[in-house]
């Protein structure tokens, strides 16, 4: 095995990511470093469903409660930490796994995506970071939207789920020609041998998950847990409170709505997004897919994908 391998165990939500990374470092001497936006965050487990006291004192884990809500938070910050963290786990002797399912994060470590911006030029980087904070935040149909209301015709030549070139062109069309070429994006391809794993589900297990994890997270104390973090001056103005989730439990406590329909709405949200996530993740040409759903257990499936890294780590 190269000793620049990583490993990613990408999926949507709901699907049994955390569970299956942990099993994964357990079996390959390996350490996690998350690959979620949201768990980023201090006092924000609930809604994020961060994996537990319990499961992190099993396996060492990266990237988790790292910044206050109120506190801006950046796709290049996290290239930086994750990097730092991957050479950190390297240090120890172990695979570091990268485990989640925000695709701009997991681009950025893939590609080794640069966003710096021309120098001096603070400006730029502010605008471009709000583009990509929109895509995180509210899809990227939002980020889509934007391009169509400023040229409808440009929009036309590219793919609503092309993040990237989405940002360019909207940089392109508001800031001119000190705009990078999208080719200076991808041409630098990471400094990693990674290997990618994408765990799915049948739709409707995938959908069912979903709805039953909403659930529990609103028995677990959502509720409190929003209204903690609204004590604390947070708002929809933050985009930490923009999260699936907080977002709509944040409308319910200002009155928007019932808590019922937030319920209602955040099943519905995190479905969409599912779906987003796995529009996303089919772009990796070299990604493996695993559909857990057609294993007779749980068990059984994660043997089926540790035998095919274990195949895979032996070539490497």
């Amino acid at each position: 095995m190269s000793n620049r391998t990583i490993v990613v165990i990408a999926g949507p939500t709901a699907v049994g990511k955390t569970e299956y990374a942990i099993e994964i470092a357990k079996r390959i001497n390996g350490e996690i470093i998350s690959c979620d936006s949201m768990q980023l965050y201090k006092y924000m487990d609930i809604g994020s469903a961060k994996p537990t006291k319990e499961q992190m004192a099993e396996v060492k884990h990266y990237l988790i409660d790292m910044i206050d809500p109120g506190e801006e938070f950046s796709v290049a910050m996290y290239q930086k930490l994750a990097k730092e963290a991957i050479e950190e786990v390297f240090s120890g002797g172990k695979v570091p796994i990268i485990a989640g399912g925000t695709g701009l994060y997991l681009n950025s470590l893939i590609f080794d995506m640069d966003f710096s911006a021309p120098p001096g030029d603070g400006p730029f980087n502010q605008f471009r970071q709000e583009l990509y904070d929109l895509a995180e935040a509210e899809g990227n149909e939002a980020l889509y939207d934007k391009l169509k209301a400023l040229d409808a015709e440009k929009a036309k030549e590219i793919h609503p789920n092309n993040v990237k070139k989405i940002v360019r062109a909207i940089e392109a069309l508001k800031l001119g020609s000190a705009v990078k070429p999208l080719s200076s994006l991808e041409t630098k391809t990471s400094d990693y041998d990674v290997i990618l794993i994408c765990l799915t589900r049948d739709r409707e297990e995938l959908y069912n998950r979903i709805n039953r994890r909403v659930d529990i997270l609103v028995d677990l104390g959502l509720v409190s847990e929003v209204n903690a973090l609204k004590s604390q001056n947070l708002c929809s103005d933050n985009i930490s409170m923009k999260g699936i989730g907080y977002k709509e439990i944040l409308a319910y406590l200002e009155g928007e709505y019932t808590l019922e329909r937030a319920i209602e709405l955040i099943k519905r949200n995190t479905r969409r997004f599912a779906k987003r996530q796995l529009t996303w993740f089919r772009r990796y040409d070299d990604m493996q897919w695993f559909n857990l759903s057609n294993y007779k257990d749980e068990n059984t499936a994660l043997e089926e994908v540790l035998q095919w890294l274990f195949q895979k780590l032996q070539k490497k």
